[in-house]
């Protein structure tokens, strides 16, 4: 299976934000500190060069994943019961009145 790898700036534009946040999100995720929603996530890569600081290529399955997690889906809201009465003077934990003699 061949997978296309795309250079940051068509993956940047696939995913809706500017090549300098892509290069910012890569490196969170090289840190273990990238969230999406509240979820950790890595993103795997390609960086071509002798010492790794040439052209960034992602595949484009990996930019379908990211897109995938950055998704939002509506929730069903819960029911709600209504609020029960609460009768007056709930502090009040004894007889009302006189003491008897």
């Amino acid at each position: 299976m061949s997978d296309e790898l795309l250079d940051s700036e068509t993956a940047s534009k696939r995913l809706g934000v500017s090549t300098l946040t892509l290069y910012g999100w890569l490196s969170a995720s090289d840190a273990g500190e990238f969230q999406i929603r509240g979820q950790a996530v890595t993103i795997d890569y390609f960086q071509s060069g002798r010492r790794g600081q040439g052209r960034i290529r992602i595949s484009k399955n990996e930019v379908n994943r990211l897109l995938e997690l950055m998704r939002v889906r509506p929730k069903s809201h819960r029911r709600r019961n209504r609020p029960t009465r609460k009768q007056a003077r709930q502090h009040i934990t004894s007889s009302l009145g006189r003491p008897d003699d």
